[in-house]
């Protein structure tokens, strides 16, 4: 079985920084793109950044120059500075995973709150 877990949100002042990371365990064979993706109340989930096997990342433009997205090996990390009230979200770990069969998986996520 392929879980995801991440880790590293909480409270944090406008202007700081938070590292959230997500660690893939299970029976894997492989992993393709990891990522993540936020969700803010009453708004639809959306990709904040993501990172191919081969290395090559993608941002959402909202985050681009502030977030940085690592992986290493199994583990998914995104360092985010200069956060503002309007990064704040529950933020979920995605990969996909080579396991019984090729599938995306989902961490449950963690909550990053950004006080003004």
């Amino acid at each position: 079985q392929v879980q995801l877990v991440e880790s590293g949100g909480g409270l944090v002042q406008a202007g700081g920084s938070l590292t959230l990371s997500c660690v893939a365990s299970g029976n894997i064979f492989g992993i393709n793109v990891m990522g993540w993706y936020r969700q803010a109340p009453g708004k639809q989930r959306e990709l904040v950044a993501q990172v191919t096997i081969g290395g090559s990342r993608n941002y959402a433009d909202s985050v681009k120059g502030r977030f940085t997205i690592s992986r290493d090996k199994n583990n998914v990390h995104l360092q985010m500075n200069s956060l503002k009230p309007e990064d704040a979200a529950v933020y979920y770990c995605s990969a996909t995973i080579f396991s019984a069969s090729v599938m995306d998986y989902w961490g449950e996520g963690t909550l990053v709150t950004v006080s003004s």
